[in-house]
């Protein structure tokens, strides 16, 4: 089963409808053991079927059909290589994020925040200054189990790298694997829910979201939710800077702005916006926004209709569930890095952060279906998505190690403002939006409230 069959399936969707994904075989140009390409055109093409459905219930028309460009799928995904600031490129790694080998086996670091970097350094004793072959010095007498334990313990970010075996005797694996790729669930019994009319390139026009989500996988759910016609504003603490181009590469189509939830009058602000939110995106540790009454349930109950969209690293149950995590980790964690290795045992990685982006496409598709699904049968819904259960998914693909791999080509970067160059938008459905209303925005540079 492919990836866009799995996740047509989970959203309840009739398989036979997909014969409307037009798809000629052309390869996306994404080179590895794994089908990275093939996974993430699946993902894009779940989202953009699931905007054409909604476009033609909106509008009273025949449902477009849906054909990607696979250089434009390749680019969107790896859109990190191809981001330019001032025509300069970016580095996407920081020093101390990456593999290390241990004295029995490998760990994966993340450091690209500083407060993660600190924390890193703080576990081993080391200095602030510490260069990477003094990190690495200083990891390589200890054994793979004992540095993980040790800067989780601190709140860093690292993992022991397993094989694909070690993976699925995981109590996590056991978990995700009984887990559809996308989980839609409705929350309360509400009527159903009208929306203006539209046109057939903005599906989601008139639809408010509050997007609170960092890093790459939310922030890419709520940009593409934007290109469909969403009113996207992203709500960051002004305690925790985002990485800057990061943020610009992901947030065209949104404003941005910074909200202390902590602080009387910021709530009071952060209220006043989710008294009229349709959707709201979390991509925190589970559990983590449940005091200040964000929590799926509390949402639900507090603005009856909402649609909640929840992104984690782990899945929201199982002993790795509160555990931080990104995808160059998730992909270390669940076997991924060790099949995308030379074969001699060093680990390697995927040529794209395939998790994160598929996951936010999917997310995405999540939630455009239960718009529909409002305005039919009205109710909450609660749609969410993990970057471990799609690593799952993607190993379930794995192909023979020596497998030819595509050749790279790219489409065409554009220029989304002065001095930044960024990806070109992937999804796309007959009649569809070329590409994004507005261009992305300084972090923390926008008003906290709705166009309208």
């Amino acid at each position: 089963m492919t990836l866009l069959d799995a996740a047509w399936q989970s959203l309840g969707e009739d398989a036979a409808a997909l014969a409307l994904v037009r798809d000629h075989g052309t390869a996306v140009p994404l080179s590895g053991v794994l089908p990275t390409g093939r996974f993430v055109h699946d993902a894009i093409a779940a989202a953009s079927f699931s905007a054409s459905l909604l476009a033609a219930r909106r509008v009273g028309c025949a449902v477009p059909s849906v054909e990607l460009a696979p250089t434009k799928v390749a680019t969107a995904v790896t859109s990190d290589k191809h981001f330019r600031l001032n025509g300069e490129p970016i580095s996407a790694w920081a020093e101390l994020s990456g593999f290390w080998p241990c004295s029995d086996a490998w760990v994966r670091t993340h450091a690209n925040y500083p407060h993660h970097r600190n924390a890193l350094l703080n576990a081993l004793g080391l200095a602030s200054d510490t260069s990477a072959d003094e990190f690495m010095l200083a990891l390589h007498p200890l054994a793979a189990a004992e540095v993980e334990s040790k800067i989780l313990a601190t709140g860093g970010v690292a993992t022991v790298v397993r094989t694909p075996d070690e993976w699925a005797e995981h109590p996590q694996a056991a978990l995700l694997a009984e887990l559809p790729v996308i989980e839609l669930t409705a929350l309360g019994d509400t009527p159903p829910s009208q929306l203006a009319e539209t046109t057939v390139d903005a599906p989601l026009a008139g639809v408010q979201v509050l997007d609170l989500t960092r890093v790459i996988a939310g922030p890419v759910a709520g940009r593409t939710l934007a290109l469909w016609g969403a009113d996207v504003v992203r709500i960051d603490s002004p305690r925790h800077p985002e990485i800057s181009w990061q943020h610009l590469d992901t947030g065209a189509g949104k404003r941005s702005a910074l909200l202390d939830l902590d602080d009387a009058a910021d709530r009071a602000t952060f209220e006043t916006l989710l008294e009229t939110a349709d959707v709201v995106l979390t991509a925190y540790r589970p559990g983590s926004l449940d005091r200040f009454g964000l929590s799926p349930a509390a949402l639900a109950e507090r603005r009856p209709g909402i649609i909640v969209g929840r992104l984690s690293a782990w899945g929201t149950v199982g002993p790795l569930a509160e555990r931080r995590g990104f995808d160059s980790i998730v992909q270390a964690a669940t076997g991924i890095a060790m099949v995308e290795g030379d074969g001699s045992g060093t680990p390697g990685a995927l040529p794209a952060q395939a998790l994160d982006h598929a996951a936010g496409y999917l997310l995405a598709a999540g939630i455009t279906t239960a718009v529909r699904r409002r305005i039919d049968a009205g109710h909450s819904w609660l749609v969410e998505v993990s970057l471990a259960r799609l690593a799952t998914e993607l190993l379930q693909q794995r192909r023979p190690r020596h497998a030819p791999a595509a050749s790279a080509a790219f489409a065409p970067t554009v220029t989304t403002r002065d001095g930044v160059t960024s990806a070109v938008a992937a999804p796309h459905y007959d009649g569809g939006p070329g590409g994004f209303s507005a261009t992305a925005v300084e972090w923390g540079s926008s008003e906290a409230k709705w166009l309208s």
